[in-house]
């Protein structure tokens, strides 16, 4: 399970550090103009905080794996990050519209790839919570 687990970590970080290009690739300069100077920074600085304890999560994946998968808290944790995932995946269907990806080609990819992503993580995290291994 270790394998998988430190697998979730990379692909962890992988997402936190895509939060960087979200600004530029969203256009959220001219979209979010509109919007008070609070309400805009609200979005940047939420983001960025998204991306940090998305990054922390992989780091703890990979830096923690055996701690995770071993020990009653590691469980634990690993229980609150599948369903934490679950939700995101339950969000990416049943949250955003459907209307932002269907017939768009990149946009559907990007939705499969992101449910693939939601499932892997959710699944990981279920497996350690629900067959624990004891050192």
């Amino acid at each position: 399970m270790e394998p998988y687990l430190k697998i979730a970590g990379w692909l962890l970080i992988a997402l936190a550090l895509f939060h960087i290009v979200i600004p530029r690739k969203f256009k959220w300069k001219e979209e979010l103009a509109p919007l008070s100077l609070f309400n805009r920074q609200v979005m940047y600085v939420h983001t960025f905080f998204i991306a940090f304890v998305v990054l922390l999560m992989g780091m703890l994946c990979i830096n923690s794996a055996s701690e995770i998968i071993e020990t009653h808290l590691g469980q634990k944790i690993a229980l609150g990050l599948a369903i934490f995932w679950l939700l995101r995946l339950l969000f990416q269907f049943f949250v955003y519209s459907a209307d932002l990806w269907k017939g768009r080609l990149q946009e559907t990819v990007a939705h499969i790839i992101f449910s693939v992503l939601w499932i892997y993580l959710s699944g990981v995290f279920f497996v350690i919570y629900y067959y624990p291994v004891k050192a």
